[in-house]
């Protein structure tokens, strides 16, 4: 029996440190990312812009009609990929730049959770969504407006799909994960911007030289973790770091 992992953005950063330890436990794991990795990688890649909802579609049901559902045990997806967007007050932000930030951190994981949802129900296996979150959920971060709200967002869209699976007789169980300060493309672009358009800048400069920030293998080991001894329970919004 296969035990699967669909995951966005596995390419690079905390999603290609899931993509890996998912697969070293014995996990068929399948990204979706914009780009492919050149070198050898050990994970089905499948290319596909998440700006795009019918290439998304398109890519979900692809991956799906290659799946058995006779022959799975375990079915996860990974709501993972994620951009942080212009940073700067929301007045100094073009109209395109604010929508393809709530396309990728939003549109995306909603489509492709609706279609997991929808292709999975001949599945009678254990079936998640992980929603990859971040505590910019729930604190405001001036010039984060895209970013914070996008992932508040994402944990409704956990409370209320838990809602509505929970009584199904083999329903999809979703949670979503704040994976704390990792080391990721997301942080860099953060501390390199300028002060006057993102006043917490120090903040995050503090967090890279006094050693803050996790490995994406630290937090994928974390979040493996976690899901296999079972606290993530249907509806959780939960922090790695208080677990």
């Amino acid at each position: 029996m296969e035990k699967i992992v669909i995951i966005t953005g596995g390419s690079k950063g905390l999603g290609h440190g899931i993509a890996e330890e998912y697969h070293k436990n014995g996990y068929r794991v399948i990204s979706i990312a914009r780009t492919k990795l050149k070198k050898e990688y050990a994970v089905e890649q499948y290319q596909c812009d998440l700006s795009d909802s019918i290439q998304i579609e398109k890519t979900i049901k692809e991956i799906f009609s290659h799946l058995n559902s006779e022959n799975t045990s375990i079915l996860t997806l990974f709501n993972n990929a994620g951009n942080l967007g212009t940073v700067n007050t929301l007045e100094n932000i073009e109209p395109i730049d604010i929508s393809y930030t709530i396309q990728i951190n939003l549109t995306a994981p909603l489509i492709l959770s609706s279609q997991f949802i929808k292709l999975s129900k001949e599945f009678n296996c254990k079936k998640k969504i992980i929603n990859i979150s971040s505590g910019a959920a729930i604190n405001p971060y001036e010039s984060w407006t895209m970013y914070c709200a996008s992932k508040a967002g994402l944990d409704m869209m956990t409370k209320v799909i838990s809602k509505e699976q929970k009584e199904l007789k083999n329903g999809v169980k979703i949670v979503s994960v704040y994976p704390g300060i990792v080391d990721t493309d997301m942080q860099e672009l953060a501390r390199n911007t300028p002060k006057d358009n993102f006043k917490s800048v120090q903040r995050f400069i503090d967090f890279y030289e006094h050693g803050d920030l996790s490995t994406p293998k630290q937090v994928a080991e974390q979040i493996y973790q976690l899901d296999v001894s079972g606290e993530l329970k249907n509806g959780r919004i939960l922090d790695v770091r208080n677990v």
